[in-house]
């Protein structure tokens, strides 16, 4: 017996958003070592804070995630986020994926 395309869909929607949970995750995990510099009393170069902003802004994507997970009743609220971020994720790629800023002004 198989499972209802709706059910297949979720599991696939499921798996992918895991996925790019685990690889975010794996992606911060340096992100430690350079914080405790400061706290030893050592100085951050500038690649290092670069670094450290690449990192804040994996952590930023991870927000939705988080926010969801910390309110009462989250993980029930888990595959409603998932369907809406795939959702804005294929708007992005439909509409070109426009900036969010004015619009160029020709002279």
């Amino acid at each position: 017996m198989r499972a209802p395309a709706t059910v297949r869909r979720a599991f696939e929607l499921a798996e992918r958003e895991r996925k790019f949970l685990l690889a975010e995750m794996t992606q911060i995990s340096g992100l430690m070592p350079i914080l405790m510099r400061r706290r030893n009393k050592q100085k951050w170069t500038p690649q290092e804070l670069a670094e450290i902003r690449a990192h804040l802004k994996r952590i930023s994507k991870l927000s939705p995630y988080l926010v969801v997970i910390v309110m009462p009743g989250g993980f029930a609220m888990l595959p409603v986020l998932a369907w809406w971020l795939d959702r804005r994720r294929n708007r992005n790629r439909a509409g070109g994926g426009g900036g969010g800023g004015p619009a160029p002004r020709s002279a």
